[in-house]
């Protein structure tokens, strides 16, 4: 399956965030998003789900599949976050601690999956 943001434009979404003051929402956007396909490529599965808000949201990690209702493993941060977590400006530890990252779930550390080195 073919990748729905090409590893060119998500690299200038992330050049183009880095090198922003305050960064084009559609960057912001895609650079969120493609990093968010980086991690269902590493670790594909259904037992984790991760939302950006409002960007985007994915399941991610092998184990039990979720159907219905809230999801017991859930990550959630917001744009900036997730993108320094991605690209290794900061780790999952220092973001957990800080309270940006809302982690809830015996299998929603994600630490060993990160960075991503996009």
């Amino acid at each position: 399956m073919p990748r729905a943001i090409t590893t060119e434009v998500g690299r200038a979404a992330l050049a183009a965030v880095r090198d922003a003051g305050t960064p084009a929402r559609t960057d912001l956007a895609t650079a969120v998003r493609y990093l968010l396909q980086l991690l269902t490529e590493k670790a594909p599965g259904n037992t984790v789900e991760v939302r950006i808000p409002p960007f985007g949201a994915v399941q991610v990690v092998q184990g039990p599949r979720h159907t219905r209702g809230t999801p017991p493993n859930v990550v959630e941060t917001d744009a900036a976050t997730w993108i320094a977590l991605a690209t290794g400006a900061e780790t999952w530890p220092q973001a957990v601690a800080s309270g940006r990252v809302h982690a809830s779930g015996s299998r929603a550390d994600l630490a060993n999956l990160l960075p991503l080195n996009p």
